[in-house]
């Protein structure tokens, strides 16, 4: 598994803002949208393109463009819905796909509820947003869902991420027959005892949406 945490002023600067307790709702998914997007440019390094023939006004030339089939991109809800137009915005044309998923605040474990998923995912590349990689058992539980379908291509775009997640992650997924890419705007420096990120910025979901 590889894990990239993006070292740039803009995320840093985005970040700071979404942390701040006093960030209102609105502010808080702009922002948000604004993060995912800066993010999103490193997770689509490695995107798949081909090769086209073009015209210009000028000439004919060489370009590339997106490859089929078209990735997929996969927010986790309901918070991960505030980082899809951020994504969007730099893959128009990928299709989407939504996964349902809920903690269990006592056992810390993810259940399914909602799959709007492809059955066949070989050979598409898969980014799945979800805001917070906390204890991990969400990520986990939604990629493993996504390997079972053939992928083999799982990027994971987070806001945050905690050490104990990323652990979990390194050991679900070191040795599988999959390239499995974890990124984020910062490691921040572990969990507290409800399982949230300290110093985080809170429930990323009541945030973007408020407490319902």
């Amino acid at each position: 598994m590889r894990t990239l945490v993006i070292d740039h002023p803009l995320v840093a600067h985005k970040l700071t803002r979404l942390r701040r307790e006093e960030t209102s709702s609105a502010t808080f998914r702009l922002l948000a949208e604004e993060l995912v997007t800066l993010l999103a440019y490193e997770a689509t390094h490695g995107l798949r393109v081909q090769p086209v023939t073009i015209q210009t006004p000028v000439a004919e030339t060489q370009g590339v463009e997106m490859a089929d089939p078209r990735p997929i991109v996969v927010p986790i809800l309901r918070a991960g819905l505030g980082m899809l137009n951020g994504m969007m915005k730099l893959m128009p044309t990928a299709e989407v796909g939504f996964l349902g998923m809920v903690r269990d605040e006592t056992s810390l474990l993810a259940t399914t509820y909602a799959d709007r998923l492809p059955h066949d995912l070989h050979d598409r590349q898969v980014f799945v947003l979800d805001p917070m990689l906390a204890t991990g058992g969400t990520l986990v539980a939604a990629i493993d869902l996504l390997l079972t379908r053939g992928a083999r291509d799982v990027t994971a775009i987070c806001l945050l991420a905690a050490p104990e997640g990323l652990a979990h992650m390194e050991e679900e997924f070191a040795g599988r027959d999959a390239v499995v890419t974890v990124v984020t705007a910062a490691l921040d420096e572990r969990l507290n005892e409800k399982g949230y990120i300290v110093p985080g910025l809170g429930d990323a979901g009541d945030r973007l949406y408020g407490v319902v």
